[in-house]
């Protein structure tokens, strides 16, 4: 994806923890790239400049989850809006299986206490 031209202030960032199910295991390669372009790409274009979502593998490390989804939102409603997009998919919870769903926001304390964060 090219981080370049999505760039946005992060309102929410949401880790969705889920799991490759047997069916997508199942298929070559080729089909799981063609399916993941032609029925992801889409949404990520459409949501360009408000949602982005970065895709880390972790099966190598983890036999509870083979994937973590790290979803970026400019707002809160575009947020929903690309999630009631993702589930009318098969990467919701027949690819993939959800297991589990983070918010976060990075540095709140700080935020909240009109502070600078601690840099590592």
């Amino acid at each position: 994806m090219d981080t370049q031209s999505n760039q946005f202030a992060i309102a929410l960032t949401t880790f969705f923890m889920v799991k490759t199910s047997p069916e997508w295991l199942g298929f070559p390669f080729e089909t799981r790239l063609a399916h993941a372009r032609e029925t992801l790409q889409p949404i990520f274009d459409e949501f360009k400049g408000r949602v982005r979502l970065k895709w880390y593998d972790v099966e190598f490390y983890t036999a509870k989850i083979s994937d973590i989804w790290m979803i970026e939102a400019r707002d809160h409603h575009s947020y929903q809006l690309f999630c009631e997009k993702l589930r009318e998919t098969p990467f919701w919870d027949r690819f993939f299986f959800v297991q589990d769903i983070f918010p976060g926001e990075l540095n709140a304390w700080a935020k909240n206490y009109d502070v600078e964060a601690l840099q590592s």
